[in-house]
């Protein structure tokens, strides 16, 4: 490798550790591949190790050491990866439970306020669409995820953001009708 890689500046047993550490990369990365189903999230797994290992693998002196420990952190990596998708596969089916389990409230739609058919259209299209889909059309994220081609969580982050963005556009276009919940609105959006 020269001067600009990742080994430039390096101290001399460090720069053999990098250096058999990406020598293996392709290996690192099938390893991972194979364990996550997913080049682009093998890939990420990858980079994080391949970071923590320049901040904190100062004490590895020898480079197939280095291959064998950074092996380890991997195999960490995957139990961490696994433990949060399968946290979040947990946290979407009570959601999805929840929303199912919820009965429809006719009259509260009814009172929700109008000034939100106006002010929908002001936020950013995609996060339009996630509101109208989830909230006044009442699909589950998951489903809603899955049709814009980003996962559940991506498309729960979204939501949260342009539920706030809603909000912030509610309370500056409706004042003290949205502070308090904008049920029974009678106001009128400003324009």
């Amino acid at each position: 490798m020269d001067a600009e890689g990742p080994e430039a500046g390096l101290p001399p047993d460090r720069e053999d550790v990098v250096a058999a550490l990406l020598a293996h990369q392709r290996r690192f990365l099938s390893f991972l591949e194979r364990r996550v189903g997913s080049r682009a999230v093998a890939e990420d797994l990858f980079q994080t190790a391949f970071a923590r290992t320049l901040e904190k693998g100062g004490a590895l002196h020898d480079g197939e050491g280095a291959v064998a420990w950074f092996y380890r952190l991997l195999r960490n990596a995957l139990v961490d990866y696994h433990r949060r998708q399968s946290a979040e596969g947990r946290a979407l089916e009570v959601e999805a439970r929840d929303a199912q389990a919820a009965p429809e409230d006719v009259e509260l739609k009814g009172v929700v306020c109008e000034c939100l058919a106006d002010l929908l259209p002001t936020l950013k299209p995609s996060y339009a669409e996630l509101v109208r889909q989830v909230d006044l059309e009442g699909r589950a994220v998951p489903d809603v995820a899955r049709e814009a081609g980003i996962t559940a969580n991506n498309a729960g982050v979204r939501l949260h953001r342009a539920r706030l963005a809603l909000k912030r556009s509610l309370e500056r276009g409706c004042g003290a009708c949205a502070t308090h919940g904008c049920l029974d609105c009678s106001c009128k959006p400003r324009r």
